[in-house]
């Protein structure tokens, strides 16, 4: 089996780039790597997305074709080996939206108002063929909190519990399916957007870490990016975002807050069972850090009245992330392989 420097290093010479300086920028909760190449003045970012570790550069390439048709910023590819597993893309950057607030408080609502404006003109766009993100769906990944936070957190998976919490959870989700889908991005939030102010309106937003977009609810997006698992928005600075988007669409209300609530609850319980399944399997501790603020999240969700048969099953078998059960899910990282 070929090396995979071996195999970077041909990917690089085929396209004119061996020569470039290489600098690691990131990696995240996948199995892709990111480096920034530079060449003189140019610059470029390498995607490294191993086959061979359960990744594919097809749906990132697809989906970054659509948004780009659509007007977006997503980056241009210039090279691709779809067989490899590596792309060649444009650079848009260091300025997450992340770092620009934390440089600039004020820029805080500008820079979430071009984000809604993203959804609004993405929502408005004719929808490509795409998987839908269902009740179904939804419902069996916000199990996870139960395969892997509860499993974590309490030494088993309660299957009776999680039975009860299956049916109550899909059971909830399922009328938000008659809603008209529109693409989502599935983790679109403040480390996967990037400011370009120098473009125009929506262009304005470089948009990153899209690859597993379907098809699903218009409120999905914009819960993502407002209860960020990763930094705080205030409740004042939510409810202006939201108020901005139904401004500017035609959603009742009444129903879109309700698909709010509901999207929230499932979300954080899917990134709640995610984040204590990347430090338990892939030992990934770090993730279980941002627990207390998902968590948070999730219990606020649950109060909601559209969450009243699903809050029981949630707050009664899955405990709160206490300073000993947070420091158990880091202590048992990489010990638990995932399910053959």
């Amino acid at each position: 089996m070929p090396d995979r420097s071996d195999q970077l290093g041909r990917f690089l010479s085929d396209i004119g780039w061996s020569d470039a300086k290489r600098v690691l920028i990131a990696g995240d909760a996948s199995n892709r790597k990111y480096e920034r190449l530079t060449r003189g003045p140019e610059t470029r970012v390498l995607m490294d997305a191993s086959p061979e570790k359960g990744e594919d550069v097809r749906p990132f390439v697809s989906i970054t074709q659509y948004l780009r048709k659509a007007g977006l910023s997503a980056p241009e590819i210039f090279a691709q080996d779809d067989a490899r597993g590596f792309l060649l893309i444009e650079d848009l950057g260091d300025d997450l939206f992340a770092r620009v607030i934390k440089d600039d408080r004020t820029l805080e609502a500008p820079l979430y108002e071009a984000a809604i404006d993203v959804l609004v003109h993405l929502h408005a766009a004719p929808v490509p063929e795409l998987p839908r993100y269902d009740a179904a769906v939804m419902t069996d990944v916000a199990c996870l909190a139960f395969d892997w936070y509860q499993r974590g957190a309490v030494g088993s998976v309660d299957a009776g519990a999680r039975a009860g919490f299956s049916s109550a959870m899909q059971e909830a989700l399922a009328g938000l399916d008659a809603t008209d889908p529109v693409l989502i991005q599935r983790d679109y939030h403040a480390e996967n957007l990037i400011w370009l102010p120098d473009r125009v309106g929506p262009e304005r937003v470089g948009l990153l870490d899209y690859q597993d977009a379907m098809l699903g609810h218009p409120a999905y997006d914009l819960v993502s990016v407002l209860q960020d698992a990763r930094r705080d928005v205030s409740p004042d600075l939510a409810r202006q975002m939201v108020d901005r988007y139904l401004t500017a669409t035609a959603h009742d209300a009444g129903a879109f807050e309700k698909a709010c609530a509901l999207l929230g609850v499932q979300r954080n319980l899917r990134i709640l069972g995610v984040f204590a399944r990347l430090s338990l399997a892939y030992g990934k501790p770090s993730y279980v850090d941002l627990v207390p603020r998902v968590w948070n999240h999730l219990d606020k969700g649950l109060d909601h009245p559209a969450a009243t048969t699903i809050a029981p099953l949630v707050r009664g078998h899955l405990p709160a992330p206490t300073k000993p059960i947070l420091n158990s899910l880091k202590q048992q990282c990489n010990t638990i392989p995932l399910p053959s």
